[in-house]
């Protein structure tokens, strides 16, 4: 929520609430009003576009439509996402989730390694490990599981680290993973089931001999329900959007478009009137 005051006549105050858009993000849309100018930085670069469309300014919308293409790295890749979940009701929010998880599924060992990897939601987490698309190795998708339930764990000192993670294991596939990483790294945490080891070693020795839907815990999920089931741990009713939600919708159209409806070709990082881009 935003307030400022403001004197139109005498000394009578007026106060404005904002409770749309974050303060920082309402002093550019004030600044860009004011001064036909605005830095765009990624911090706050979903809401100001957001704000932008929200509030009819075309050429601002535009501008930073021009500008998530530049910012996306490995460096703002995690605040990109959980921006997302702040202005997941907004329309402008789509093609950004697309292009970042794109982004994500491109450098997925190196995302997932990210320290930053560990403030995302839990469900939004679930949704990276569960893409098919993700160009990550088992172990480091383990690893990556194991980091937030370990930082989740630190934040929330009741909880057991082996009922969190658990969260996760569905999303692995231990067979991938090489034996002599599985019992010596994995197995020895305490933290797999041993029979999902076990049968990822029978797997690795003879694929015939193992029913592949005893590779991973409880998993119950298929291709077509792969977004239900992330969602469903957030919202069982489903009744609150989530990126979970709004980026398998998105990716699915996705795959039929090539411009993502971001107003402009992939590449165009030019920034349009007089934004500026850091």
């Amino acid at each position: 929520m935003h307030s400022f005051n403001r004197q139109p006549q005498g000394n009578v105050h007026q106060t404005l609430i904002v409770e749309e858009f974050e303060p920082d993000v309402f002093r550019q849309l004030i600044e860009y009003i004011h001064t036909g100018c605005v830095t765009l930085q990624p911090r706050t670069l979903l809401g100001l576009m957001n704000a932008a469309d929200y509030y009819g300014l075309d050429e601002l919308r535009k501008g930073c439509s021009g500008f998530v293409q530049c910012c996306i790295n490995v460096d703002t890749v995690c605040a990109l996402l959980a921006s997302a979940e702040r202005y997941i009701q907004y329309k402008c929010t789509k093609s950004m989730v697309q292009k970042v998880l794109e982004f994500v599924d491109e450098h997925g060992n190196e995302v997932l390694n990210l320290g930053s990897f560990t403030l995302l939601p839990q469900h939004v987490v679930r949704l990276i490990m569960a893409r098919e698309e993700l160009r990550a190795d088992e172990f480091t998708k383990f690893q990556a599981g194991l980091m937030w339930s370990k930082k989740h764990c630190d934040n929330q000192p009741n909880t057991d680290l082996k009922e969190v993670i658990g969260n996760f294991l569905e999303y692995i596939q231990f067979y991938k993973i090489p034996a002599n990483i599985l019992m010596k790294e994995i197995h020895p945490l305490g933290l797999v089931p041993y029979h999902i080891i076990m049968n990822a070693l029978a797997y690795q020795a003879d694929p015939s001999s193992v029913d592949p839907a005893k590779l991973s815990p409880n998993r119950t999920r298929n291709r077509g329900d792969r977004s239900m089931s992330v969602q469903s741990s957030l919202d069982p009713l489903g009744s609150n959007p989530s990126l979970s939600s709004l980026a398998s919708s998105e990716m699915e159209s996705g795959r039929h478009s090539s411009d993502g409806a971001t107003g402009g070709g992939g590449g165009h990082c030019s920034p349009l009137g007089n934004l500026r881009e850091i």
